[in-house]
């Protein structure tokens, strides 16, 4: 695009006509300066208000006649962009019969304030068709515009028009230049534009350090700093931020603790970045340092600061204290928030609801979610996607169906994210179908979205399915990713597709070039442990060198417990306990394998070794929603109200199944006791009690929905299966691995779990 002017001589910025900032403590001087257009008539000037200062002045000025003055007409236009009310800027701008340089700033500038860069953009190509010719706060606004779109077109179009016009530049103008070939990516510009800069600010320095980090350039960005003459907070600011977002979080901690000794004081910004820095290396101390300076500031009520202060708080775990930062949340009143105000506290909120969901607390973030909608604070997508995630890990299908109802109600489209954030909660949530359903409803299909579907299917048993959609995507040329090859190694292994999984895993790293992480590994170990290729698990480990991955021999300590192979078993986790000395599930697998075998002595002795080590064996929990309420049962637990009909009917219907053949597995007991007292012991565990009360509460042909926060045991498996051939009732069970859908006396996972 061609710029013109008619005088190419530089109009200095000295005849701008700035806007003019007016609070009620100096309207009687803005009302003197303009007295000879008889503005000021009879009302006392500080009677008015702000926002309606604009207002007045315009009417007063149309009565007396006085806005025919092109000063005049520029000062009001420069109180209603002060104001906010660009609309009546544009307006009053749009029927002036003349307009010069100050006209265009005031509006431009205005524009460029509230970030409407386009609009920026089209008043000034209606300016240079009208043959006006711009000033250097004309051009720092467009040129701050085109940096904001990244349209370097247009920005590399004015630097040319200010050097054919041999147009003086000092180091803000130059600064603004520079900024826009950064933003647009052009590094190569950017830096030959730097090395011809005669005067440098701090300012100049900050953008190339930003540029250099932008590439990765980390050496050449530190280069910079360590040259920088006088390094103002932003430059610590910028170098810090920059080393943490390339993953040098050490050593940007190294400079943060140089910037207490040496640097400037903190600002806001500071403080943020030291949080973020402070949450990504999940270091509390640092954190709790930081929020006792903030406090020492007298800042801690800034909206920013606050929001990064829960954030803080909730990576590291304590969501107890993030909750109390949360509570110093301002109430809200009748009295108006600003828009930076109301984001800070739509991005709190959002924080807190992300917070419980990432640290397990799942019914603490339904319940601020809740509270979010009764309170209207406007739900953002991050929210929308947290508390998805949250009904997904409950697996409450009626509750998850209420949470999407509400998010297409308050307007929010399926897009990639949130689709395959559906199609996840809705696998957890026991309905394949309507994870079906979204799957095909969603348009733009990207390897995501193909990926959550096929993890669905895996979740619940359909490993076959899952493979045949794992080729559908590569036919459709989805290039699958690490995460694809997990899944459908998962679902190869639970199908028992020893030959198509072995298959995949050459595919991964031959064609595709992926290098197999720790899931990839153990996948493979899983796959090969429960086709019973024990043998060839020492080979896979020693082969791909991996002996250094607990989850590895988690998994063949599982194969060895699935095969009643004790010897190994013992052996395996000999290895994982040195690995892992603390983690219960070891403790608990070995245990259950000595339990099997009728060792109970080796069986008490890992129980005492667990006590003297303090370790604590998660308890086996089932819980089933009715009627808008969740029912949560534990094994011998009579706290329910209805415990006494519970366990009556129970008794009734183990009797039933045992005259069509079904018996307890006193194996399975952890204890050496009587077979009678180990059949009473197995006959209250937590999923019996809890479809117990289901086939009570519900008429018959309803499916009763289970959930369970630990691997369903083989007596209770087959319990379920004999129990839907009684009943003919379908019965879905989500354990801590899968989805089992039990219906006329068979599993989907077919006994192979």
């Amino acid at each position: 695009m061609r710029w013109t002017c008619l005088n190419t001589k530089y109009i200095s910025s000295s005849s701008v006509l700035k806007p003019t900032y007016v609070t009620n403590t100096n309207h009687h001087f803005e009302y003197q300066r303009f007295q000879h257009y008889g503005w000021y008539q009879s009302r006392a000037v500080g009677d008015l208000p702000n926002e309606s200062l604009p207002d007045t002045l315009h009417a007063k000025s149309v009565k007396n006649g006085s806005l025919d003055n092109l000063d005049v007409r520029n000062y009001v236009t420069s109180l209603y962009v002060k104001s906010n009310k660009l609309d009546y800027a544009h307006k009053l701008f749009g029927e002036s019969p003349d307009r010069d340089v100050r006209s265009w700033t005031i509006l431009i500038s205005g524009f460029a304030r509230i970030g409407y860069c386009r609009t920026v953009l089209e008043l000034f190509k209606q300016m240079q068709i009208e043959r006006v010719c711009p000033n250097q706060f004309t051009l720092s606004s467009v040129l701050k515009s085109c940096s904001s779109l990244s349209d370097f077109r247009m920005g590399k179009g004015i630097h040319g028009w200010i050097l054919s016009n041999g147009i003086d530049l000092d180091v803000v103008l130059e600064n603004s230049i520079l900024d826009v070939y950064v933003k647009c990516g052009a590094f190569d510009y950017a830096e030959k534009f730097f090395e011809t800069m005669k005067e440098r600010d701090t300012v100049t320095w900050n953008v190339m350090m930003g540029a250099y980090m932008h590439t990765g350039d980390m050496e050449k960005a530190l280069d910079l700093f360590r040259r920088l003459p006088f390094k103002d907070v932003a430059s610590w600011n910028t170098i810090i931020y920059g080393l943490m977002r390339n993953g040098h979080e050490t050593y940007a901690l190294e400079l943060l603790s140089e910037m207490v000794e040496i640097g400037p004081p903190f600002d806001k910004v500071t403080f943020s970045v030291a949080l973020v820095l402070a949450s990504s290396l999940y270091v509390l101390e640092l954190g709790r340092q930081i929020h006792g300076r903030v406090l020492r500031f007298g800042i801690q009520n800034d909206g920013f600061l606050r929001t990064s202060l829960i954030d803080m708080y909730s990576k590291c775990g304590k969501m107890e204290k993030a909750s109390l930062v949360f509570k110093t949340l301002p109430l809200r009143t009748n009295s108006k928030f600003t828009c930076h105000e109301t984001k800070t506290e739509v991005v709190s909120w959002s924080s807190m609801v992300s917070g419980y969901v990432r640290n397990g607390e799942y019914e603490y973030a339904l319940l601020t979610f809740c509270s979010m909608v009764r309170e209207q604070i406007m739900v953002d997508r991050f929210s929308v996607t947290s508390i998805v995630s949250a009904c997904a890990n409950v697996g409450i299908l009626l509750l998850g169906q209420h949470i999407h109802a509400h998010i297409q109600k308050i307007g929010y489209k399926t897009d990639v994210h949130l689709g395959s954030s559906y199609i996840d909660m809705y696998a957890k949530c026991g309905s394949l179908n309507d994870a079906w359903m979204i799957f095909k409803q969603t348009c733009d299909l990207n390897v995501v979205l193909w990926t959550s579907m096929i993890s669905a299917l895996a979740l619940h048993g359909q490993g076959k399915e899952a493979v045949r959609l794992f080729k559908l995507m590569i036919q459709e040329g989805i290039k699958p990713n690490e995460v694809s090859f997990v899944v459908v190694l998962n679902a190869c292994s639970h199908a028992g597709l020893l030959e198509e999984g072995c298959k995949y895993f050459s595919l991964m790293k031959e064609v595709y070039g992926i290098k197999p992480g720790a899931e990839h590994f153990t996948c493979m170990v899983d796959l090969y442990g429960r086709a019973g290729r024990l043998d060839e698990i020492k080979e896979f480990i020693h082969k791909n060198g991996i002996s250094q991955l607990s989850s590895v021999w988690k998994s063949f300590l599982s194969s060895c417990r699935l095969h009643k192979n004790f010897e190994l078993g013992k052996w395996v986790s000999e290895r994982l306990l040195q690995l892992e000395p603390f983690d219960e599930g070891s403790y608990v697998l070995l245990s259950n394998m000595c339990a099997a075998n009728h060792r109970w002595e080796e069986a008490a002795g890992m129980r005492r070794l667990m006590q003297q080590r303090g370790i604590n064996k998660v308890a086996g929990q089932s819980w089933i929603q009715q009627k808008n309420q969740v029912h949560s049962f534990v094994m011998g637990d009579r706290s329910h109200p209805h415990s006494t009909e519970i366990y009556s009917y129970l008794d009734e219907l183990i009797g039933r199944l045992k005259e069509i053949g079904y018996s307890l597995d006193v194996k399975m007991v952890m204890q050496d006791v009587e077979e009678e007292q180990g059949e009473v012991l197995l006959g209250y565990h937590s999923e019996k009690l809890a479809i117990a009360y289901g086939i009570m509460s519900t008429t018959s042909g309803i499916p009763i929905r289970i959930m369970k926060n630990l691997r369903v045991c083989t007596d209770c498996h087959n319990f379920i299966k004999y129990t839907s051939q009684l009943l003919d009732r379908e019965i879905i069970v989500r354990d801590l691995h899968r989805f089992h859908h039990f219906k006329h006396g068979l599993c989907s996972c077919g006994d192979y779990w």
